[in-house]
C-alpha cells in the first residue's frame, strides 16, 4: 500500500509520466526518424538516387570505390539492403527488377518452304540492375514493353522464316535461336534481359489446314505453286 500510495502521489505520477514519454519516444519517434533517414531495398528490387524526383546522372568519377559507384553517365544504383538517405535533397526511387512476361500479338508467319503458321508467343524479361541499363530503362525508352515486343517479334519472325518444316520445333530450340538473335540488342535498346521466348499456340486456320491437305493429296508442282500463291 505504501508503494501504491507513493506511485499515486504527485511526484510519483510525474515520474511515471516522464518514463512513459521516454518509452513512447523510443518506440515511435526513433523508428520514424530511422525510416526517414534510411531507405531499405528488398530482394527483387533496385533503387536509383534522385533529386527532386528526377534520377541523378553521374557526371564525374566517384572519389572512392563503393557499392553505389558507377561510370560517368550512369545512374547510382543501390543493391538490396539498408542505405542512408538524406531527405528533401537526395532520395531513392525503387524499381522492380523481378521477371515478368508479355504476350506478343498473334501473327501469320511463313516458313522457308512456304508453310504458314498462325503463331501465339510470349516472352519473359526483367530489368538489369546496373547503372547503365537502369538509365536506359528509366530515361531513354518511353514504353519499354512495346519496344521490347517489337524487337523480339522481329527476331521470332526471322527465325521462323528460316525453318524448312511444316511444324515448329520445340520451344527450347525456338528460345535458343531468338535469344542468340536479339538478346544483346534488347539489352542495349531497353536495358532489360531477355529470359525466355515461348510459342504458346500454333493455331492454323481452316484455310491453312485445307491448303495442307490439298498439298498432301495432289503433289503436282503446278498445284503446289498455286496453293503457295493463295497463302
Amino acid at each position: 500500500m505504501d508503494m501504491l500510495l507513493t506511485m499515486m502521489s504527485a511526484k510519483g505520477m510525474s515520474s511515471l509520466l516522464k518514463t512513459g514519454t521516454a518509452l513512447l519516444t523510443i518506440l515511435l519517434v526513433v523508428p520514424a526518424l530511422l525510416k526517414l533517414f534510411i531507405v531499405t531495398v528488398d530482394e527483387g528490387w533496385a533503387a536509383i538516387r534522385t533529386r527532386n524526383g528526377k534520377p541523378i546522372i553521374r557526371n564525374r568519377p566517384a572519389r572512392r570505390k563503393t557499392g553505389m559507384g558507377g561510370a560517368v553517365g550512369e545512374v547510382v544504383v543501390l543493391a538490396p539492403g539498408s542505405h542512408g538517405a538524406f531527405p528533401l535533397f537526395y532520395w531513392y526511387r525503387l524499381i522492380d527488377v523481378r521477371c515478368r512476361a508479355s504476350d506478343l500479338p498473334a501473327r501469320e508467319m511463313t516458313g522457308l518452304n512456304g508453310h504458314q503458321h498462325r503463331v501465339h508467343a510470349s516472352f519473359e524479361w526483367r530489368p538489369i540492375p546496373t547503372g547503365r541499363d537502369l538509365r536506359v530503362f528509366e530515361l531513354d525508352v518511353v514504353n519499354v514493353k512495346e519496344r521490347a515486343s517489337n524487337i523480339v517479334g522481329a527476331a521470332l519472325r526471322d527465325t521462323i522464316r528460316q525453318l524448312d518444316a511444316d511444324e515448329l520445333p520445340h520451344n527450347d530450340e525456338i528460345n535458343r535461336r531468338v535469344l542468340a538473335a536479339c538478346a544483346s540488342q534488347l539489352r542495349a535498346a531497353c536495358g532489360v534481359e531477355l529470359v525466355r521466348v515461348m510459342i504458346t499456340g500454333d493455331a492454323l486456320t481452316d484455310g491453312y489446314l485445307l491448303a495442307g491437305a490439298l498439298r498432301g493429296s495432289d503433289p503436282h508442282a503446278d498445284a503446289v505453286a498455286a496453293l503457295h500463291a493463295l497463302n
